[in-house]
C-alpha cells in the first residue's frame, strides 16, 4: 500500500487526468496525440505506486508536457504535483512558492523522524497563512 503522501499525489494525478479527458471530449486538442498522451499518463498512474522513485522522471516529463501541450489548462495543474515531481517542473514555480514548499517538506521530514502524524494540506494552509501575515 502507498504511504499517505504518495496516495495524496495519486489523487491529484487522477483529478488532473479527468481534466485531460474532458479536454479531449471537448475536442480542443488533436485526438490521436491526445490519446497517446493519456496512455502514457495512465502508465504513470500504474507505475507510481509500484516504483515511486523509478517513475519520477516519467512524472516530471508528463507534468511539464501538460503545461506545454495544454496551456489552456496549465493553471489547473495542482502546484503540489510540480513540487512532488520536481526537476524541470520546478521551473514553473516562482521563488516564493519554492520557499514555501521547501519549508513544508522540512516539516514533513521532521514529523516522519519523530513518528508524528503529518497532514500535508493542513500544514500548507498554516504556512500560507503565516506567509500572508508577513506580507501584509
Amino acid at each position: 500500500m502507498a504511504n499517505p503522501h504518495l496516495e495524496y499525489h495519486l489523487q491529484l494525478l487522477n483529478h488532473l487526468r479527468t481534466i485531460l479527458v474532458a479536454l479531449g471530449e471537448a475536442e480542443q486538442v488533436p485526438e490521436e496525440s491526445h490519446a497517446l498522451f493519456l496512455e502514457r499518463f495512465d502508465e504513470l498512474l500504474t507505475l507510481l505506486p509500484q516504483a515511486p522513485l523509478e517513475s519520477q522522471y516519467l512524472g516530471q516529463d508528463l507534468i511539464c508536457q501538460v503545461i506545454q501541450r495544454y496551456p489552456q489548462i496549465a493553471h489547473l495543474v495542482p502546484r503540489d504535483l510540480l513540487w512532488f515531481f520536481a526537476g524541470d517542473c520546478l521551473h514553473f514555480m516562482p521563488d516564493e512558492e519554492l520557499d514555501l514548499y521547501q519549508r513544508l517538506e522540512e516539516r514533513r521530514y521532521e514529523a516522519e523522524q519523530s513518528d508524528e502524524p503529518f497532514d500535508w494540506n493542513q500544514e500548507k494552509q498554516l504556512l500560507n497563512a503565516s506567509n500572508q501575515g508577513r506580507s501584509h
